[in-house]
């Protein structure tokens, strides 16, 4: 199972991190030990002190698939998560600085939270879909699938150029604004619409 991550696919969260608008989707991966099933803690990691959350639609591949034409990709997913992109903010920026790979501050143990998966015709407009997150009941994110770079099936499309894409695969689709620091003893829940999916507790 591979873990594939959209950055920067909300124009918002771009600008708060002072990051350049890109031409194609920014990809990078997880390994798949960075999955919490829900309701599981995530215990703070001893290498950071300012670990991020970024909360993301996650769609799970329904069959395999190489080179997908656009006009065909959402046939390759029917089901959506809500997930948490937990990021090493500090690590990362070290990182940034010096022209290296982020996978230390994406890829740790833990770093993807994500939901129970449901059929995704339930929530009707895949492209115009409300999501959110609370930070100890107070609402710190909110997104909108409409206001996506790239959508789902052109982020399918895109990835499957350079990846098989198999039954099983996990795509994080990318975080709108307002993604903050955790700390230890913080609940985090993850809702789409009016419908709370994931539960995470900092350990």
């Amino acid at each position: 199972m591979k873990i594939f991550a959209v950055g920067r696919n909300y124009t918002e969260h771009i600008a708060e991190l002072n990051n350049e608008r890109p031409d194609n989707p920014v990809i990078f991966t997880k390994p798949e030990t960075a999955v919490i099933k829900n309701g599981d803690p995530f215990y703070y990691p001893s290498f950071s002190k300012d670990i991020h959350f970024e909360l993301e639609v996650v769609l799970k591949i329904a069959k395999n698939g190489k080179n997908i034409d656009q006009r065909f990709a959402s046939k390759y997913y029917e089901e959506i998560a809500l997930g948490i992109d937990f990021t090493a903010r500090d690590l990362q920026t070290s990182l940034k600085t010096k022209g290296l790979p982020w996978d230390l501050a994406k890829g740790f143990d833990g770093s993807a939270p994500i939901s129970d998966f449901y059929d995704k015709n339930q929530f009707g407009d895949l492209h115009n879909l409300n999501f959110s997150l609370k930070q100890n009941g107070e609402v710190k994110q909110v997104g909108d699938t409409k206001l996506m770079l790239f959508g789902f099936d052109e982020i399918v499309s895109f990835i499957s150029k350079y990846f098989t894409l198999k039954k099983g695969d996990f795509i994080f689709t990318g975080t709108p604004k307002g993604v903050g620091p955790v700390a230890i003893g913080d609940k985090l829940e993850g809702f789409i619409n009016d419908k709370k999916l994931l539960n995470v507790d900092i350990k």
